[in-house]
């Protein structure tokens, strides 16, 4: 009896700050080219997300894809909160909750893409045309401010921190997804 006791104790005893959540959910659709394409994938953003969304500029120029500097060739959208999981579950969907194991940072964040916006249950427009998509979820935990704050910004320590494996077993937990090409 002592020793169903201990063990329950034992069992019981998760520390809450180390429960992994999503801090945010990155959409973004890279064009390639400014002008009416841009437009039309930031209308499918704003469909998506209900917000809207922001355009990334070109870091430098690349004569063989034809972008120059600063040209507009990329929107992207933020999500966090309950709308954030509603849309990772829809993404995963499309993907059958299957992920690489390459999908995975060393920091404890992953990112997908899929090929056509359409498969998220947006009604296909031909107007717009069809899509694709990356999305890139970064996971925390509770006192992950601490190295963001304005004041008595503090470290994170080595233990607090989130790894690639944490990751791969909290998204085979959560979502019961299966991660591919992962090591024994």
């Amino acid at each position: 009896m002592a020793e169903e006791v201990k063990k329950s104790k034992t069992q019981e005893r998760v520390n809450p700050m180390k429960k992994l959540k999503i801090e945010k959910l990155v959409l973004n659709i890279c064009v390639g080219t400014s002008g009416d394409k841009l437009t039309r994938a930031a209308k499918v953003l704003e469909q998506l997300c209900g917000q809207t969304p922001v355009t990334s500029k070109a870091r430098y120029t690349v004569r063989t894809f034809g972008i120059r500097r600063n040209e507009k060739i990329a929107v992207h959208c933020t999500i966090r909160g309950q709308k954030a999981n509603q849309l990772l579950n829809r993404a995963l969907k499309v993907k059958e909750f299957e992920l690489k194991y390459q999908n995975f940072s060393e920091t404890g964040n992953f990112g997908f893409g899929i090929d056509e916006h359409i498969d998220l249950g947006i009604k296909y427009d031909p107007n717009i045309g069809i899509y694709g998509m990356d999305f890139y979820v970064v996971l925390g935990r509770a006192g992950f401010r601490v190295s963001r704050r304005k004041r008595t910004t503090n470290k994170i320590g080595i233990h607090h921190r989130v790894g690639k494996d944490e990751a791969v077993k909290w998204f085979e937990d959560t979502y019961e997804g299966v991660v591919l090409g992962k090591k024994a």
